[in-house]
């Protein structure tokens, strides 16, 4: 017994650092694909699938779940430059928009961005244009195609994320009937566990409506992993600071689950 014990000892002793030492890789890497995530055009292949429930609302008390499918895919351009290409597919379901008792559910326009983007820099940017595809039903489509310009810009420091996005839609019709600008500011904040807190501000100014739609999106987040597959978590409440009187919600929720593909 003696003996036995004495074995195992010298087991525990001999295999404690390379026990230490993985749990430090691991925490490592979460904190690295943390970092990698709060920038938009990081270059690391991830599918995002966002989640937002929105209730209460316009007149009706209505509710709508958008489910945003976001690829991001990277490919490098040259030993200075990449490419981030990034795809928003919407997937709605709603109940009492449009009248009482209405339903309506469907694929939503598809926007696709694609940023040229320095590998080496201090202040991460990109620049380049992003497309509106009628890919959307009759309820939730424009059915006009859009190309416009778009730009990200951000700085990271000390576990901290600062930076904005922002793009401008112009449809390809003669009296451009679309005219949709995007603004996005955002800042997170990572633990070197690889959880983090943050927020973004979310707004849509529609130009030829003359409306201003304004999201506040404060979130929670965590990176793990799901048997070999690495993933991130994240869920927060939503918030409509403006919206036309007929389509401003009075609370929301969003989740967020991403699924990540590090080199």
């Amino acid at each position: 017994m003696y003996r036995f014990a004495r074995v195992l000892f010298l087991a525990m002793v001999t295999l404690c650092p390379f026990l230490v030492t993985g749990q430090d890789e691991a925490k490592n890497e979460a904190a690295e694909l943390a970092k990698k995530l709060s920038n938009p055009i990081a270059s690391l292949i991830s599918l995002p699938l966002q989640n937002n429930l929105d209730v209460g609302i316009g007149e009706f008390n209505g509710s709508r779940n958008t489910l945003n499918i976001q690829p991001v895919i990277p490919v490098s351009l040259s030993e200075n430059l990449n490419l981030i290409t990034r795809v928003i597919l919407p997937v709605y379901t709603q109940y009492d928009i449009s009248g009482e008792g209405t339903s309506q559910s469907g694929i939503g326009d598809a926007v696709i961005s694609g940023f040229i983007s320095p590998k080496v820099s201090k202040i991460t940017w990109g620049v380049g244009p992003v497309f509106l595809l009628p890919t959307g039903g009759d309820a939730f489509s424009a059915d006009k195609f859009g190309i416009g310009p778009t730009a990200v810009a951000l700085y990271q420091t000390n576990g901290m994320t600062f930076g904005g996005l922002v793009n401008q839609i112009w449809s390809l019709d003669e009296n451009n009937t679309v005219s949709n600008m995007f603004l996005q500011p955002f800042f997170t904040y990572n633990w070197k566990s690889g959880a983090g807190i943050g927020a973004n501000l979310e707004l849509t100014q529609n130009w030829k409506a003359e409306t201003t739609n304004v999201w506040l999106n404060p979130v929670v987040s965590a990176v793990t992993s799901m048997g070999k597959q690495k993933v991130q978590f994240a869920i927060g409440p939503r918030f409509n600071l403006a919206a036309p009187d007929h389509a401003k919600s009075k609370f929301g929720v969003r989740s967020v689950l991403v699924f990540l593909f590090p080199k």
